[in-house]
């Protein structure tokens, strides 16, 4: 065994490393982009009824959610300073609402998606969508979805594990069977 094979080893190793690193970051943004989707359809949906002159409170969904303890999504209608008017959901018996510069962003933007976390252990997916006298936001706890990106991470490094293992193996026993690096031979 030479050590001139010892960089064609590193360049394998770092390849797995790029591969698995890579899948870990597209599937953890196709998750978090997904748990998106319902609350996109509920947000908007919301706002046109809100600009068609629907009361506020009517708007809102009647079933009651805890944001730290349910999946399910609720709605929340604030005025034009952000504060809530209507909500279906509330957090230690508080009806909260994102931060002030979200708010802000929306005014000038429309919408925005985004991950709020109202305290720690809370993580929200949310959309905030602008209304001709407000906004409206609607979320979702992402308990799931973060058990999805953590059992992807775990996935990834496994497969990495295997096939750097395999890459291993393969390099330290090719020398055993007449593998031999590649020279150019020239005969006369």
């Amino acid at each position: 065994m030479t050590l001139n094979r010892i960089p064609q080893l590193v360049i394998l190793l770092m390849l797995t490393t790029f591969v698995a690193g890579t899948a870990v970051v597209i599937s953890q943004q196709m998750l978090r982009l997904s748990a998106n989707d319902q609350q996109i359809q509920l947000a908007e949906d919301a706002a046109q009824r809100l600009n068609s002159g629907e009361d506020p409170a009517r708007v809102v969904p009647d079933r009651k959610v805890d944001m730290a303890a349910s999946l399910a999504p609720f709605v929340i209608v604030c005025d034009n300073s952000g504060r809530p008017l209507a909500s279906s959901a509330s957090l230690d018996g508080v009806l909260r609402a994102p931060p002030q510069g979200v708010f802000e962003f929306v005014q000038s933007h429309g919408e925005d998606r985004l991950t709020w976390q109202p305290r720690p252990g809370v993580r929200i997916a949310s959309v905030v969508v602008r209304t001709a006298d407000g906004f409206v936001v609607a979320g979702r706890n992402m308990r799931e979805i973060e058990i999805r990106e953590d059992k992807a991470t775990q996935l990834a490094i496994l497969g990495w594990l295997a096939a750097n293992l395999a890459l291993i193996i393969i390099w330290l026993l090719t020398p055993m069977f007449g593998g031999r690096s590649s020279r150019l031979q020239t005969t006369v």
